[in-house]
């Protein structure tokens, strides 16, 4: 057994000439939260379409629980639980009717599972799916995906058109299903409240390359925000260390920046800062200051 659920080298997409994924090396270990996070056009869709193996790579490799992704058998895909944000389901179907059918499909259902998801939802085995609100169907989905004791766990974007009642529920039954310890869950969002609150750990994509994978903590100590009173223009940009971000508000320069330290400080004193203040960044700043930073960055030829 594979030490990782999935493994990647050198794997590349083309969609004409746009380069979807670029010789993107990616190793996420068993258990745990894994949050994939990046911007529109980072590669994430694409990597999941091919480690599903519903996608073809245009080179290199790509593994998913120690198998070959285009090589994936009905047993294989059993082991793998996918919700995505259109919660696709057979809306003419009753609610029962696709509890039955699921559990002739999988040999490890779990029914203690299933019911511990879908009691966070009013979910009426009568009804019919096409009947069920939009949160209610991504409870039930989630449900189904836990139910059938799935090694791993794959979550695309599934709080996405959900009101805050509803994507509370999703989170809560998500979080104390206990997933993370009989399976590993990737997270795909662009939503960081829901990463800050679930994700062990974080990887960030971006034009098909990774380019961090660390605790989200560990990423937020990277990230810092100064704000100075420069009475000037102030500095290049291109001159500022680690510069992500810069925003000129009421007369202020608020600077992000990445791997910085107090000189960060001294460097706008130099600049003719009359004076300086340092901020710690919540998880959502630093990582959109970091993508667009990256997103804006041209990409590597």
């Amino acid at each position: 057994m594979s030490d990782f659920v999935i493994e990647t080298r050198a794997l590349s997409k083309r969609y004409g000439s746009k380069l979807a994924l670029d010789h993107l090396d990616l190793q996420i270990p068993r258990g745990r939260i894994h949050a994939i996070v990046g911007a529109n056009g980072a590669g994430k869709s694409t990597l999941f379409r091919i480690l599903l193996g519903f996608l073809p790579p245009t080179a290199g490799e790509a593994r998913i629980l120690g198998r070959d992704s285009g090589c994936l058998t009905p047993d294989d895909r059993a082991r793998i639980g996918f919700v995505n944000e259109e919660h696709t389901l057979p809306g003419w179907m009753p609610v029962s009717a696709v509890i039955a059918m699921h559990r002739r499909q999988y040999r490890r259902w779990n029914e203690a599972a299933f019911a511990s998801v879908l009691g966070h939802y009013h979910v009426l085995p009568e009804q019919k799916v096409g009947q069920l609100s939009r949160g209610e169907r991504a409870g039930f989905n989630l449900a189904l995906a836990l139910a059938q004791g799935p090694e791993l766990l794959v979550l695309d974007e599934p709080t996405l058109g959900l009101d805050v009642v509803a994507k509370r529920a999703f989170l809560e039954s998500l979080m104390y299903s206990n997933a993370s310890e009989d399976c590993t869950v990737i997270y795909c969002s662009h939503q960081m409240d829901e990463i800050e609150r679930v994700a062990d750990n974080l990887i960030i994509l971006e034009r098909g390359q990774l380019k961090n994978m660390s605790a989200p903590e560990d990423f937020c100590a990277r990230v810092t925000y100064w704000v100075a009173d420069i009475p000037f223009k102030g500095p290049d940009q291109q001159l500022v260390p680690g510069l992500l971000q810069v925003q000129r508000i009421d007369g202020l320069h608020h600077y992000v920046v990445i791997d910085q330290d107090e000189d960060f400080g001294e460097f706008l004193r130099a600049h003719g800062a009359r004076s300086v203040q340092s901020m710690p960044v919540s998880l959502d700043r630093a990582v959109n200051g970091f993508l667009a930073k990256n997103h804006a960055a041209p990409a590597a030829a």
